[in-house]
């Protein structure tokens, strides 16, 4: 939805939402030059918003808005620094006039090369080429070659757009799917219908999942689908653990007939009793896929410039459209 233009002749109030031990935008100095600052935390917000037009979530899992909404009495614009805004969205502020807008962008490139990694560990086998090193023992083996693997990359939005470019410039044969299907699209060759996810895992050598978490996308790669991968399939999920069946892939996983990569999980941190910790074919990382060496840098700059335009009464950056829970456009 677009918001109408606010006045350029007076100075927002933008509540920052952070959280204890964790560093405050590097451009806190400029925003403050643009904008009144007000900081808190989950436990203060409602003291912070009455009279804030603009929020900006740096503590960016935090569900607290819902619970403090009865005081977001100005509110007008809602920035979440990350991809996923699914921790955020609840009934009243999807309904609003609110404008939610998220990190759109900064995680493309950094996400699409953790992706190539993982494709480039598994089909080179450097995983056990470390165990060997760590036990003692020289074993030379054949990998396979990347080139003319077929890769499947399950959302289209940005990340996913990037990642298929990634992966398409080492060889891989790659397709994506999604809500709407193509079979001329730029970064992707063909799109497939995404809802019949199934139909198109028979040949998937890479399953990379991206897809924003949405009620249409939470439990998409389940049991029926993952018994539809090869035997010897890769499944990575860089998206949210909610996307997949956890406890059919770390079956899948435990019989040997697949492996993956996993940097998202149904609950973080791993709990420490969970058999993926320990399972042949099971590679876990703790969500920092996109966590690239500035990345709070980009994410401050990032808001710094939306805000700077959102002060000059123009909008600020494409609009996530909270009906569906990511931008789609």
């Amino acid at each position: 939805m677009t918001q109408p233009h606010r006045d350029p002749g007076t100075r927002p109030i933008v509540v920052l939402l952070t959280a204890d031990g964790v560093s405050p935008p590097s451009t806190l100095d400029q925003i403050s030059e643009v904008a009144e600052v007000r900081v808190c935390t989950a436990d203060t917000l409602a003291d912070a918003l009455p009279g804030a037009e603009v929020l900006l979530l740096w503590d960016f899992f935090s569900d607290a808005l819902a619970s403090a909404w009865h005081a977001a009495d100005s509110l007008r614009w809602v920035h979440v620094a990350a991809a996923g805004v699914d921790k955020l969205l609840f009934d009243e502020l999807r309904d609003s006039d609110v404008l939610l807008t998220n990190a759109r962008g900064v995680f493309d490139g950094p996400i699409a090369e953790y992706v190539l990694a993982c494709v480039l560990a598994h089909d080179k086998r450097l995983h056990e080429t470390e165990a060997l090193r760590g036990a003692g023992v020289w074993h030379r083996r054949e990998t396979t070659r990347v080139a003319g693997r077929r890769a499947l990359v399950v959302g289209t939005g940005g990340i996913g757009r990037a990642t298929a470019r990634l992966l398409r410039a080492v060889g891989l044969d790659v397709r994506g799917a999604g809500r709407r299907t193509s079979d001329d699209d730029e970064d992707f060759g063909v799109v497939l219908d995404s809802a019949r996810l199934a139909e198109h895992l028979g040949e998937v050598d890479h399953l990379v999942m991206v897809a924003p978490l949405t009620e249409a996308t939470r439990g998409m790669l389940g049991a029926a689908e993952l018994a539809a991968l090869p035997d010897g399939a890769h499944v990575i999920n860089v998206g949210r653990g909610q996307l997949v069946d956890q406890d059919a892939l770390t079956a899948e996983i435990a019989a040997g007939r697949l492996s993956a990569h996993l940097d998202v999980l149904v609950v973080e941190p791993l709990p420490a009793d969970d058999p993926l910790w320990t399972l042949d074919g099971a590679h876990i990382s703790p969500h920092m896929s996109g966590d690239v060496e500035g990345w709070r840098d980009t994410l401050s700059e990032q808001f710094l410039g939306h805000l700077r335009t959102w002060a000059g009464g123009g909008e600020p950056g494409p609009a996530v459209d909270k009906s569906r829970g990511y931008v789609s456009r």
